[in-house]
């Protein structure tokens, strides 16, 4: 039963965005018909995801070979930190790179997959992908609070304190200091000045902590140039897509004004050559009705003539 809750799960986060509440409401009634009770009030608890958290968990169902992959880079680099060999640092260099090049190809995948569902996807939203997929590539290795394929919110990346812990030997210890000694020459004059001590080999242990929570520190730098990087180039993305398309509106509005300027011009001459056709026309017919009328008195002419012929004619 579990086994098969969680393939129904599974593939109620794989649904369309616009359908999940009411596969999610249809599931949670099935269930508690079925006298399942506990696992409908879980059914029925879940949120629907955000867009960027449900395009991410399309990104996992669909891309499953690429997300392990990214997955893999956070594990790659958690293992070259608490590694003790000495190329560690080009193991971490090659990890932060292998997913460097792994977020800029989701980053292209994201915005084909939300175009393809009818969705205009704006540049904060890549970013939210992008940071919550960086987000699981580093927790995906040290927790297993998340469910892939199931999100229903954004996954901040882990901060400082959470880098931090990832490191052996990471805790700083507060420095105590020691009262300084006095000499005889002091004793006898005024207070002596603390005298610095020598440094102790657990200093020079504390220095290395310091150093690598400053290196933790960089990290998180360069991860925020990276999202800001990768942000940047989905809006440049977004820009050039918004410019192709306006150059094509130009395009298609300037190919209708000279469409409609030769309708206009053809429309024009025919009126043109309609009212020389109509004057020409009138003119022909003002001469017919003219030429009627000359008709006409040449009619009556005639008979009348006729008519006195008639009456001038002797009997027979």
């Amino acid at each position: 039963m579990k086994d098969k809750l969680e393939d129904e799960l599974d593939a109620l986060f794989r649904l369309p965005m616009a359908e999940f509440t009411a596969a999610r409401n249809a599931l949670a009634v099935q269930l508690k018909k079925s006298g399942r009770r506990e696992e409908s009030d879980r059914v029925k608890a879940l949120l629907k995801p955000s867009i960027s958290a449900w395009a991410v968990n399309q990104l996992y169902w669909q891309h499953r070979e690429a997300f392990d992959r990214l997955i893999a880079t956070g594990q790659r680099f958690r293992q070259a930190q608490t590694s003790g060999h000495a190329g560690k640092v080009a193991d971490m260099r090659e990890a932060l790179d292998a997913r460097r090049d792994a977020l800029s190809h989701f980053s292209d995948l994201a915005t084909a997959l939300l175009r393809a569902a009818g969705s205009s996807p704006a540049p904060e939203t890549i970013h939210r992908i992008i940071t919550t997929l960086e987000a699981l590539s580093a927790y995906a290795s040290f927790s297993e609070d998340l469910h892939l394929g199931r999100l229903s919110r954004d996954v901040d990346p882990p901060g400082f304190d959470s880098l931090a812990s990832l490191i052996p030997g990471a805790g700083m210890t507060k420095m105590t200091e020691e009262p300084g000694r006095v000499t005889s020459s002091q004793k006898s004059g005024r207070a002596a000045s603390p005298r610095r001590k020598e440094k102790p080999a657990s200093d020079a242990s504390q220095s290395e902590q310091t150093r690598h929570a400053k290196i933790a520190s960089a990290k998180v730098s360069l991860q925020e140039a990276r999202s800001l990087l990768i942000e940047a180039r989905a809006r440049a993305q977004s820009l050039e897509a918004a410019q192709k398309k306006a150059n094509a509106d130009v395009k298609e509005a300037e190919k209708h004004r000279r469409e409609t300027e030769e309708r206009f011009e053809k429309a024009r001459l025919a009126s043109e050559d309609a009212i020389r056709r109509a004057r020409s026309i009138a003119a022909e017919a003002e001469g017919a009705a003219k030429a009627v009328e000359g008709a006409k008195r040449s009619v009556e002419k005639a008979a009348k003539e006729l008519e006195r012929l008639f009456g001038d004619s002797p009997a027979r």
